[in-house]
């Protein structure tokens, strides 16, 4: 119960942190914000390569088929922090700051090595942004009036999945999850006149959205006597979101004059990601990995800032990453030897982009280390990522990123029968 607890107030602390924030990337703005990955903190430092990941020690939750190889409870928890240059064609700047929950992932061995459970909470999307603009107005009266309207938005959807994977045969393990996606993404405008003659509007749209995803996974693993190679293919059907927007005009900080609300639906594509991995004595690992979401076919019947044919882009993401433990499965090496060491590398185009027509493009390298605990089967992994989001051509951003993530991975034998000596 304490266990429960504990979850139930993670859960519950990170949407609230990810609903209350408005500084961050200004490509948050767009569609349904940012789109977020993780399959594990293994596969973060790979480069986001996780969908042909096997392992003992790691829940993958980029391929269900994956949660068949489960002999231990698995709890991996994780946080992220991130810091973001942005400049524009012109050369202003902004700086930012953020933290935020990665994921919450459990696992539990039916049978193990053969039948496994996952769960877990992840963030789908993120919207955290702040702009402002300066202009002026003609009034009969006065002239020229100045005015700022400043552009915020906060929130982003949240995933919870639940599945399960199964061994079908000595060399192939098959699995399906169900994904419940929700949550509110808020956008405001406000005006702010230099006349005290004139009081402040503010528009607060708040978009609500919940659908079911489902999704598959399919890993084919052969081995010989030092090595393992795995070959695997995951995806999701395309999934209708239902959606309510409320719409609030007020004047300063009041925002309860009027309210509107409408109803509609958000129509997400498919998904389908395939991949491979190598593995050599233990010691030597190389994982790859192609995305590909094709969102010029999602639609919407809400409004919802860039979300149509012409800025919508099909998303294609390329991944790839190297793991190297110099002591393999070996318990007695030396700490350092015992310790993971990751590399690795992506590019992702996003799915939309503010200028129609026009690519934005992410290119990060991602690092980070294992590190062995005295708790056989719990690690800690220290994850890094730098890079960068889009260009200063055709009035686009350019987002210079770094970011740092801590997962604490807990591995525990339950449900073994005591023995009576």
């Amino acid at each position: 119960m304490r266990f429960l607890h504990i979850l139930v107030i993670l859960l519950i602390a990170g949407s609230a942190y990810g609903q209350g924030r408005d500084d961050g990337s200004l490509y948050s703005r767009y569609a349904i914000g940012q789109l977020v990955s993780f399959s594990s903190s293994q596969a973060q430092a790979l480069g986001g390569s996780g969908v042909g990941l096997m392992s003992y020690n790691y829940l993958n939750f980029g391929n269900p088929a994956s949660w068949s190889r489960q002999s231990f409870v698995r709890v991996a928890v994780g946080a992220r922090f991130d810091r973001l240059h942005a400049q524009d064609a012109v050369g202003r700047s902004e700086e930012f700051i953020r933290g935020d929950l990665s994921a919450i992932q459990i696992g539990f061995p039916i049978y193990a090595g053969q039948l496994g459970i996952g769960i877990a909470y992840a963030p789908y999307s993120r919207v955290h942004y702040g702009v402002s603009a300066n202009a002026t107005l003609q009034s009969p009266e006065s002239g020229e009036l100045a005015y700022r309207v400043n552009h915020e938005g906060s929130g982003g959807l949240h995933q919870v999945r639940v599945g399960m994977g199964l061994k079908v045969t000595s060399w192939a393990s098959i699995g399906a999850s169900a994904d419940v996606l929700f949550g509110i993404i808020e956008e405001g405008r406000r005006t702010i006149f230099d006349s005290v003659d004139l009081l402040q509007t503010n528009l607060v749209s708040n978009t609500r959205l919940f659908g079911i995803s489902p999704a598959a996974g399919l890993t084919m693993f052969f081995d010989g006597q030092d090595y393992e190679v795995t070959v695997a293919v995951s995806g999701s059907l395309p999934t209708t979101l239902d959606g309510t927007r409320t719409l609030t005009l007020g004047e300063s900080l009041n925002i309860d004059t009027l309210e509107t609300i409408d109803n509609g639906t958000l129509k997400l594509p498919a998904k389908i990601q395939g991949g491979a991995s190598f593995s050599y004595q233990n010691r030597w690992l190389i994982s790859t990995e192609v995305r590909h979401e094709p969102w010029s076919n999602a639609s919407t019947s809400l409004p919802l800032v860039s979300f149509n044919s012409g800025h919508l882009r099909d998303r294609t993401r390329y991944s790839i990453g190297v793991e190297l433990i110099p002591a393999g499965t070996s318990l007695q090496s030396s700490y350092l030897r015992r310790t993971a060491y990751r590399v690795g590398y992506y590019r992702d185009k996003l799915y939309v982009s503010p200028v129609a027509g026009r690519d934005v493009v992410v290119t990060a390298f991602t690092g980070g280390l294992g590190l062995p605990t005295l708790f056989f089967g719990t690690r800690v992994d220290l994850t890094f990522e730098i890079g960068t989001r889009g260009s200063t051509s055709f009035n686009l951003i350019r987002d210079r990123f770094i970011g740092v993530s801590a997962t604490l991975n807990i591995g525990e034998r339950w449900f073994v029968k005591r023995r009576l000596g």
